[in-house]
């Protein structure tokens, strides 16, 4: 086993099914040029018809995805960044999304839309978004958020061999991350399944994307103050591993909802909801939301970072829950 960032975990997910199956094929913008290097070397491994950049024009290019997914092409359709996704939006909503549906499933749309969560950089609004609780609301697209580069890589390679479109959201808070890899080329993780990523007895932290990170800093600064905090991590919202939270929450009877997205009508709220339908009689105290304010993101770094969870906002609910509040440190 090697270690890998998750940059490389993308660009090994990729090669790897690109050399298992010749209908899968990369598209977007700059890919030769290989900006986040996620396409090392793959012009030269694959081709110019495989490895394909595309004009600045997300619906049509999304759009051309849709089109090849459904003609037996599994394409893998880089968008950049998430804010991206909006000139698509009529393409992955009443296209991709609903063509399975609206056909009878006589066509399947087997593609991957890959997209970075590109926040707390100082890129304002226009850039800054972290949309995939939009795309929850829409049935037909399966959405994924790994945390780490391990869980990339195996649920990146099941996104590219799944016959439903895939949106993958990663994280650019978490990209210095490695993990070891399995030298296995059929190394897969399932879409729908969590994991926890700390045990732990007081109060279950579930937390999104780049918020696991920062739940796992939180567990290590409660932990000496004797409180135990389970951190788990959903790994893809869409199918989302219900039995996993539910059991959790059942163990620890306290819940904290960790989301890098707006509050409202976010993963966290979604999964808060699920938590009180089905786990109330478990609760010892309420289910706390730890998510971003519903503003637009601005410019100024000093500003920027304080609007997101941290590791303090996350100890500081735990402590409510526990009865231990205290000031926090600003």
């Amino acid at each position: 086993m090697t270690k890998a960032t998750y940059l490389e975990a993308i660009r090994q997910a990729q090669h790897e099914e690109m050399s298992r199956d010749k209908r899968v094929f990369i598209m977007g913008e700059d890919i030769i040029c290989n900006v986040f290097g996620t396409t090392t070397g793959f012009v030269d491994s694959f081709g110019v018809e495989r490895v394909r950049d595309t004009p600045i024009s997300e619906n049509g290019f999304i759009g051309a995805a849709a089109g090849a997914s459904m003609v037996g092409m599994r394409p893998i359709v880089d968008a950049t960044i998430a804010s991206f996704l909006y000139p698509a939006m009529d393409q992955i909503m009443s296209i991709i999304a609903k063509s399975r549906y609206i056909y009878g499933g006589q066509a399947t749309l087997p593609l991957v839309i890959r997209t970075c969560l590109f926040y707390g950089n100082s890129n304002a609004a226009q850039h800054s978004d972290r949309p995939y609780s939009m795309f929850m609301n829409v049935p037909g697209l399966k959405i994924m958020v790994p945390s780490n580069a391990y869980d990339m890589k195996g649920m990146l390679k099941t996104a590219i061999r799944d016959d439903d479109p895939v949106l993958c959201f990663e994280d650019s808070t978490c990209w210095t991350s490695k993990s070891e890899m399995p030298d296995d080329p059929d190394f897969i993780i399932p879409l729908g399944k969590g994991d926890i990523k700390r045990e732990g007895t007081d109060i279950s932290v579930i937390a999104v994307a780049g918020a696991v990170p920062l739940a796992l800093k939180a567990a290590q600064v409660l932990a000496k103050e004797g409180i135990s905090i389970e951190v788990v991590d959903p790994r893809s919202l869409v199918p989302l591993d219900k039995a996993l939270i539910l059991r959790s929450v059942r163990k620890t009877g306290r819940a904290i909802t960790v989301d890098p997205a707006h509050q409202t009508c976010s993963a966290a709220s979604e999964i808060s909801a699920l938590i009180v339908e089905q786990a109330f009689d478990a609760l010892r105290g309420p289910v706390l939301r730890v998510a971003t304010a519903d503003t637009h993101l601005p410019f100024s770094p000093a500003i920027e970072k304080g609007l997101y969870p941290t590791v303090d906002r996350i100890v500081a609910a735990a402590r409510t829950l526990v009865g231990a509040a205290r000031p926090v440190p600003a």
